[in-house]
């Protein structure tokens, strides 16, 4: 992908109040198989707008979907920014990239780097949000991905993975959060976005929900907050499922705390993970955990990339996050957190039939006495890995940038001109 840049500017981290609103229908989406559907139905349906942020878009048949639909939808005059993050979508042939800025298509690469020694050099404070808006009617949130390793067909390596749709009074909380990522200072709602249009989706469901973002800037802590406060207040259950569970001290301390208190928690981990060091790092925790009495279930059907948790009947959240130093640290995050029975409901059958059919329960008596030099080891990396995010912090300061690609032919004529992109 190597289309110049028309404008660079340092990656904006937008003000932004999370706030609950009500009225709001949610359909949970479980994999490609379900999210792609309705992410293209959606898309080939725009009128006006389409606004999508993606860690990965790779040209594959899934990218290559979306390709084909934001062509149409561009042909059909419809007004789309795309942006991608610059670790997780470095490879783009230019033949993909300039056919969408050929057509009108607005392409955003957060945090672009170049590669020294084949080594890929931006790999902290990644933009890891998964949203889509279309015409501030619907949105979509969660960890999926545009890449063919989360169908299933795609083989043992597919990923297990969740995302939602949302229709209501949050759609325009996601759009305007988005569009003043890419767009600070101008008007987040333009005219066609207007009264109308908000009245007739106001309340399509009875969800109250809001968006919590984690950011690093005014909102680091937001989505762990969130966690943390529902778990406290957890009375009758916990279920998280989390593809990267390495979370900080006062986050374990929770979970161990309602455990003890006689909430039923049960942890949905990596069995077999894409990353191996991803098991090694949660294993570390397990004794911790288990003799606290937390249920240990590791989903073993292939990896695990999932964000989502439940806590009691009503509380539920489903985002990009995952709980560990990463994500909890460094990475740009979104979550949608829902308080709806039916939602709630719907969730906590899918997170039982994984349990119940798809993974293998962790026992105490499996994982045996823990050796001297294994409760060091454990402590130090455990350390280690909770504190090296903020090591970055003791370095020079790196502010990422967001630079929005221009078409070759407008290229060629600012370089006509004596200009520069």
């Amino acid at each position: 992908m190597s289309r110049p840049a028309v404008a660079t500017a340092a990656a904006s981290q937008p003000h932004f109040q999370s706030r609950w609103t009500s009225g709001n229908a949610f359909e949970l989406l479980e994999n490609g198989e379900a999210y792609y559907p309705a992410v293209f139905d959606a898309i080939r349906s725009a009128e006006r707008e389409v606004v999508i942020e993606t860690f990965i878009l790779f040209d594959d048949k899934v990218g290559q979907e979306l390709h084909a639909a934001l062509l149409a939808a561009a042909g059909r005059g419809v007004a789309i920014d795309l942006t991608i993050d610059g670790f997780g979508s470095p490879d783009l042939p230019d033949e993909f990239t300039g056919a969408l800025l050929a057509a009108g298509v607005k392409l955003h690469v957060f945090d672009p780097a170049p590669r020294i020694a084949g080594w890929r050099t931006n790999w902290l404070r990644r933009m890891h949000r998964k949203i889509v808006v279309v015409d501030g009617r619907i949105a979509f949130v969660g960890g999926i991905n545009f890449s063919a390793d989360h169908l299933g067909d795609f083989g043992p390596e597919a990923k297990q993975d969740y995302a939602v749709s949302v229709r209501g009074p949050l759609v325009a909380e996601v759009r305007d959060y988005v569009r003043a990522a890419i767009a600070p200072g101008r008007r987040s709602r333009p005219r066609w976005f207007g009264r109308r249009q908000v009245q007739a989706d106001a309340a399509p469901g009875q969800a109250m929900a809001l968006l919590a973002v984690r950011d690093n800037h005014q909102h680091r802590t937001d989505i762990e907050r969130h966690y943390r406060a529902a778990i406290r207040s957890a009375r009758e259950r916990v279920v998280i499922a989390n593809a990267y569970f390495f979370p900080g001290y006062r986050l374990l301390r929770d979970i161990r705390h309602a455990a003890k208190r006689g909430v039923k928690v049960a942890l949905i981990l990596q069995g077999q993970p894409d990353m191996p060091i991803v098991k090694v790092a949660a294993r570390m925790l397990y004794h911790h955990l288990v003799s606290a009495g937390v249920e240990l279930y590791e989903y073993c059907q292939r990896p695990l990339h999932g964000k989502v948790a439940l806590i009691d009947g009503e509380w539920s959240t489903v985002g990009s996050s995952n709980l560990d130093p990463l994500s909890l640290s460094l990475n740009l995050e979104a979550n949608v957190v829902i308080r709806d029975r039916a939602f709630n409901a719907t969730l906590a059958e899918r997170l039982g039939h994984l349990m119940d059919h798809c993974c293998q329960r962790v026992e105490a008596r499996e994982l045996g006495p823990l050796s001297t030099w294994g409760l060091v080891r454990s402590h130090v990396v455990y350390h280690l890995v909770r504190w090296y995010p903020r090591m970055a912090y003791w370095f020079p300061e790196h502010r990422p940038t967001l630079e929005t690609l221009a078409p070759a032919a407008d290229h060629e004529v600012l370089a006509h001109r004596g200009g520069g992109a």
